[in-house]
């Protein structure tokens, strides 16, 4: 096929031998099947901020690191360097994940290069060498659909305990190759310990694995690993082999919401102290 122009300058400089043929276009992503090293791979392609149908970008970026504060404040202005900056905080967002991961032991596609914009990585494949299916391409029996979903709940855990949230799990980025389910489409990831989102956000990604999966197997539905997981990561406990009853029981204790609000007037009035006292000095 003809190169398409996004990866003209890869097959320039040698990282791509032949695009071979268009595989999807996303959301956020076209991807091409490509030679690369003598190896059919993968040529993630991402869109720009403009082409992208991503919502609540700012969401997920939060607590991400960036370079420097030069890059920090471009990005906070929202300039034209800003925003080619926080591009690259975004596309870089998923490299780094794959990395991360697959160092953990997660089942993500194995990345091997990251050039202009361009992700080079593994081409997932069936037990016949083709691209693997995506799950939701799939009739699935009650049986595989609890294995499939108690594979996918453990890969979750291994990410948290790896520091991570997928952030936008569902049946759509999860492909199925001869050894099961493997986790795509990263570039939303976020730190598990620095996002204040990260708790609503993996209870999504666990609750859409119990929507998809409880259609073959109902009793998944009325699971609630979400909760259970994060109770048990917050208190330091939660390990890649830790077993889980998929319930989770909260606690009746009533919030004391007087106190509450008076200890954050209190952290507010002596963030204002500091702040005066720091200008006076």
């Amino acid at each position: 096929m003809k190169t398409p122009k996004s990866l003209e300058s890869l097959v320039l400089d040698g990282f791509i031998d032949e695009v071979i043929h268009p595989l999807k276009s996303g959301k956020e992503a076209a991807v091409y099947v490509v030679l690369s090293e003598g190896e059919v791979r993968c040529a993630k392609v991402y869109k720009t901020a403009n082409k992208r149908s991503f919502h609540n970008q700012a969401t997920y970026q939060e607590g991400r690191k960036v370079r420097n504060s030069r890059q920090a404040r471009a990005m906070e202005k929202k300039s034209q360097f800003g925003r080619k900056q926080q591009e690259e905080v975004w596309q870089n967002a998923e490299v780094d994940a794959l990395y991360q991961l697959a160092a953990a032991g997660v089942r993500v596609p194995q990345p091997y290069n990251f050039v202009e914009g361009v992700l080079l990585m593994e081409l997932v494949t069936d037990e016949h060498g083709a691209a693997a299916p995506r799950l939701n391409d799939l009739e699935l029996s009650r049986e595989q659909a609890l294995v499939y979903h108690d594979l996918l709940i453990k890969e979750v855990v291994r990410m948290l305990c790896a520091g991570l949230v997928h952030g936008d799990l569902s049946e759509f980025n999860i492909l199925i190759d001869a050894h099961g389910p493997v986790i795509i489409d990263l570039p939303q990831a976020v730190d598990a310990a620095a996002n204040n989102n990260a708790a609503r956000m993996l209870e999504r990604d666990v609750n859409n694995l119990a929507t998809y999966f409880g259609r073959f197997a109902p009793e998944l539905l009325a699971t609630s690993y979400a909760k259970e997981i994060w109770k048990i990561y917050a208190s330091g406990n939660l390990t890649p082999d830790t077993k889980l009853s998929g319930h989770f029981k909260g606690s009746n204790k009533r919030a004391d919401v007087q106190s509450i609000l008076q200890e954050i007037n209190d952290a507010r009035d002596e963030a204002i102290k500091r702040k005066y006292e720091h200008v006076e000095s």
